[in-house]
């Protein structure tokens, strides 16, 4: 059950991602940014992948704002609000699901070298430890196990880009070559 509640408690929950959210009855909505926010703070942490985490201050703003916009809602509109996961993949359109479906193999390939690359440097961190290796040779090592993963990923980011770029080409293509086909069909 939804409730506007307390200002002053709506205010202290509305500063944790989410949280104000799940305060006013909107649990979905409330589990769906509180999950993103810390997805976005344990993903690139994990991963090496620091900058990423300043995506956090887009979704912590848009908390704190959605919650005070639910709360300024006039009575009738705040209960008529549904409350639901903010993405769904049931809600994605067919040429979204496509997308997903054509693309799953390159996500495969980006979430198997992540889990490589994760294991990769608790395994040297091991091996720094039990002086296995000259410490040249540990460092070396190291610097190209650092860095070899944002490698990668800028490397992936590009590849998906150009995908895109392709996908939208082809999609423009075939809009055009429909409407001309349209076209003909009313001069005739």
């Amino acid at each position: 059950m939804t409730h506007k509640k307390s200002s002053f408690w709506r205010f202290l929950f509305s500063l944790i991602p989410g949280a104000g959210e799940m305060y006013m009855g909107f649990l979905k909505m409330g589990t769906s940014l509180m999950a993103l926010f810390i997805l976005l703070i344990f993903v690139p942490a994990s991963l090496g992948f620091g900058p990423i985490v300043i995506f956090d201050i887009i979704v912590w703003f848009y908390s704190f704002f959605n919650v005070h916009n639910l709360a300024s809602l006039p009575d009738e509109e705040f209960y008529a609000v549904e409350d639901r996961f903010l993405f769904r993949l049931s809600d994605f359109s067919e040429n979204e699901a496509s997308f997903l479906h054509n693309y799953r193999k390159l996500a495969a390939i980006v979430l198997i070298f992540s889990g490589i690359s994760m294991t990769w440097r608790e395994l040297l961190s091991i091996l720094e430890n039990l002086d296995f290796l000259p410490s040249a040779l540990y460092r070396y090592i190291s610097y190209v196990s650092w860095h070899l993963p944002k490698i990668f990923a800028g490397v992936a980011i590009i590849i998906l880009g150009i995908l895109m770029i392709q996908g939208k080409k082809k999609e423009l293509d075939r809009t055009c070559f429909l409407k001309e086909e349209d076209d003909n069909g009313k001069k005739e």
